[in-house]
């Protein structure tokens, strides 16, 4: 079983080494893919001088900012173009524990194509976050099932397990998401293709390093994405 861990990265140098060292730990067979947007702060220079020592991480360094869903769409065609059998992908702030990591796995394991690490199903959850905040990621969830005929519970996070299988047979031409809105898009465009949805509990801890890039006017363009989905859905 080969399994690729994909890191979206924007300015994470500090994040990124201990966030490194405890994936390889828990899961010592991994890949590690980085793909940096070009960070001002060497996240991408200390990838580039770790890998040369290291076979298992990997790095994609970009020319700018391009978006994390472009970020993840690339490593969703590494994982596949390389022969992986499972593409984890984790935020690179230190709030997704890789301690998850074999629960993912072994979920995937029974036979599920997508699994997603929870904040809400029971024994999952938030830390650390303003109650406007929790109120915002509800809602967006709760509009992407209702927009999307998504049944899963938490449609918005993007620790999640992909069967590589699975992502081969996705037309990425059709993902208009560039932003955080991409994680409600891909789900809604693998359930089209048979996709198979388990859910596994995971506390979030909000960023334990740097500061949060998603802000209102990511927020209010994801549900107008959403809508847009939507209504071609309908059509």
């Amino acid at each position: 079983m080969r399994v690729l861990i994909a890191l979206a990265t924007y300015n994470e140098r500090e994040s990124l080494p201990p966030l490194v060292r405890e994936i390889f730990a828990v899961l010592p067979g991994a890949d590690v893919l980085v793909v940096d947007d070009n960070s001002p702060d060497g996240t991408g220079g200390w990838t580039q001088s770790q890998s040369a020592k290291e076979p298992r991480l990997k790095l994609i360094r970009r020319s700018g900012k391009l978006g994390l869903g472009s970020a993840v769409l690339t490593a969703m065609r590494y994982a596949a173009d390389n022969g992986y059998d499972y593409l984890i992908n984790m935020d690179a702030d230190g709030s997704h524990r890789p301690h998850y990591i074999p629960f993912l796995l072994q979920k995937a394991g029974e036979g599920y194509s997508i699994v997603i690490g929870s904040r809400y199903i029971k024994g999952g959850g938030v830390q650390n976050w303003v109650w406007y905040r929790r109120l915002m990621s509800r809602c967006i969830n709760g509009y992407a099932r209702a927009m999307l005929g998504l049944k899963t519970k938490d449609n918005s996070g993007s620790f999640r397990c992909y069967s590589v299988e699975l992502l081969r047979q996705l037309d990425t031409e059709k993902i208009i998401s560039k932003g955080y809105s991409f994680f409600e898009e891909v789900l809604y465009r693998l359930a089209q293709l048979g996709a198979t949805f388990a859910e596994v509990p995971i506390i979030f801890v909000d960023r334990r390093f740097g500061k949060s890039k998603i802000n209102k006017r990511e927020a209010v363009n994801a549900l107008w994405i959403m809508f847009r989905i939507a209504l071609q859905r309908n059509q």
